[in-house]
């Protein structure tokens, strides 16, 4: 399941029923937290229930582990408020590290 992070609590609930009641492995792809670094609903199911969790490592700017996801607006600065979901912006974000996530720098000065 890709996008798992916007399931509902209900979906990962069915998606646990799937291994345990029927045997069959499920395995989701998503967000851990949106740009305000707040968790998505799939997303904290998942991390309460999952039976194993893998980090799929990506790399900020300045080479630190990035671990955080920012948006961006028109004007290319870091937007900090709004709506959690935001349909057709894929190419509203980038994957930077926690400082530069929390000083807005998203890319070499």
């Amino acid at each position: 399941m890709d996008e798992a992070q916007f399931c509902t609590k209900e979906q990962i609930a069915r998606l646990a029923d799937v291994v345990d009641l029927y045997n069959i492995p499920v395995i989701c792809y998503g967000l851990r937290t949106d740009f305000q670094r707040n968790l998505f609903e799939g997303s904290l199911w998942l991390l309460a229930w999952a039976d194993i969790i893998e980090e799929v490592k990506t790399v900020c700017w300045c080479g630190r582990a990035a671990t955080c996801v920012a948006r961006f607006g028109a004007d290319g600065k870091m937007v900090t408020e709004g709506s959690q979901v935001q349909l057709g912006g894929n190419d509203a974000y980038v994957s930077v590290c926690r400082k530069h996530h929390k000083e807005g720098v998203l890319r070499r000065p």
